[in-house]
């Protein structure tokens, strides 16, 4: 990497001493003492500089976004290897299956299997929510890897139920 500090021109003046005015960057030669020729060089250098700039910021920018997407690849497989390992699918003979969010046991005498409807017991914010009564949801998941207590689905939604 070039330094690129304060100088003075240097070129000799009328008198013949030399130019003691400050130049910075790209410039060869002060304003005063500087040819077509100089003004050109400078103006390609900068040109130069600035696509040279331009092209490492946006080579490290693609490089960054590269990385980045291939260590989210990589926790998204980490993370689906771990669920893996975690999950479990009964609980004393009953079937584990997730509804959104949420872990709930499943007693019915057919197994369960993601999209079907089911009818969730009622809690605390379901009944500030929806009013009191079974709420509607539908199985996203077979298993879960929550490791607490679990309510118990009330049965299978019927065909001709919709959401409130």
């Amino acid at each position: 990497m070039t330094e690129i500090a304060i100088r003075t021109c240097g070129r000799p003046t009328r008198s013949g001493s030399p130019c003691k005015i400050r130049i910075t960057g790209s410039d060869i030669a002060c304003g005063t003492h500087a040819t077509a020729h100089d003004r050109a060089l400078a103006d390609a250098h900068r040109r130069g500089y600035n696509e040279g700039y331009k092209s490492g910021s946006e080579s490290g920018t693609h490089w960054s976004t590269f990385k980045v997407e291939q260590l989210e690849k990589r926790v998204k497989d980490l993370e689906a290897q771990l669920d893996q390992a975690r999950r479990y699918y009964e609980i004393e003979g009953d079937q584990v299956v997730e509804v959104g969010r949420y872990a709930y046991r499943w007693r019915g005498p057919e197994a369960l299997e993601v999209g079907d409807r089911v009818l969730l017991p009622e809690n605390y914010v379901t009944r500030l929510k929806n009013g009191p009564g079974a709420t509607l949801g539908t199985v996203t998941a077979l298993g879960a890897t929550y490791r607490g207590t679990l309510s118990v689905i009330v049965g299978r939604a019927p065909a001709n139920l919709t959401t409130p």
